[in-house]
């Protein structure tokens, strides 16, 4: 298989980097939130130089510009036409205030911008449910259906259960809405299949509390991780909770390339 083969395997797995470039405070308060609800990997870009160089690593990305800040309207049709030209796999679409139709036709006709053009004038729901529709036909989320933020470096970020009458203290792997992994100081011989309750995790400053099953155990660099299922009785602000730690995960990882 080729390099542009396996690239394009990785990505279809993986799904789409969504880069939301100068965005305003609804911006990234509505429309990059749900999105990380609805489990696509959405980051704000604030440096539109460093986006442009960290896009080799991710030629099949979606980019959202304001193009109200930072730039000249007119520079802004240069950056968008070397996007262009050098990553020619990457979707753009577009943020203004602007209610100029002139404009909207030249970054849609000419311009070639894919992914709409969106006022900011507007209520944002309609653009979320916009770019939602787009993103779908895209296939932005690939065959990932959960979106995982590692966590093996972070001292704050820990799992505390209940065991044979007392507590014991794991580190936090991975975690996502659905479940983790995590790694025991010594190992406890947690049984598949078994459940636990009143579990505490801490996801730096936050503290959640689920019920969990083991599903199944593996080696991670040498050391046994146990991976745990959520029960489907996980509070609906558990997993908004868990979002949005994932979505600060990511972006904190992020922000050394494009930030």
């Amino acid at each position: 298989m080729s390099n542009e083969n396996e690239n394009n395997t990785q990505l279809s797995i993986s799904g789409k980097k969504i880069f939301f470039l100068y965005p305003t405070a609804p911006i990234q308060n509505q429309v990059i939130t749900e999105l990380i609800q609805q489990e696509y990997e959405a980051y704000i870009a604030k440096d539109h130089t460093r986006l442009l160089r960290a896009l080799k690593n991710y030629p099949d990305s979606i980019i959202y510009i304001n193009i109200d800040d930072k730039m000249p309207e007119a520079e802004w049709e240069k950056w968008i036409l070397n996007i262009s030209k050098s990553y020619p796999n990457v979707k753009l679409g577009v943020f203004s205030a602007s209610n100029n139709e002139d404009l909207k036709i030249k970054y849609i006709n000419k311009l070639k911008v894919s992914c709409g053009f969106f006022s900011l004038k507007v209520d944002m729901s309609k653009s979320i449910e916009n770019i939602l529709e787009i993103l779908v036909v895209l296939n932005a989320k690939g065959r990932r259906k959960y979106l995982r933020a590692t966590a093996e470096r972070e001292s704050n970020t820990s799992m505390n259960m209940p065991f044979n009458g007392e507590f014991i203290n794991s580190s936090v792997r991975d975690i996502s809405v659905v479940g983790l992994s995590c790694i025991f100081e010594h190992d406890p011989g947690l049984r598949k299949n078994q459940l636990y309750k009143d579990i505490q995790i801490r996801l730096q400053s936050l503290l959640i509390k689920v019920d969990a099953v083991v599903f199944g155990s593996r080696q991670d660099m040498g050391q046994l991780a146990y991976v745990f299922l959520f029960t489907q009785r996980i509070d609906p602000e558990v997993r908004v909770k868990i979002r949005k730690y994932i979505q600060n995960n990511l972006q904190a990882k992020m922000d050394n390339e494009i930030n």
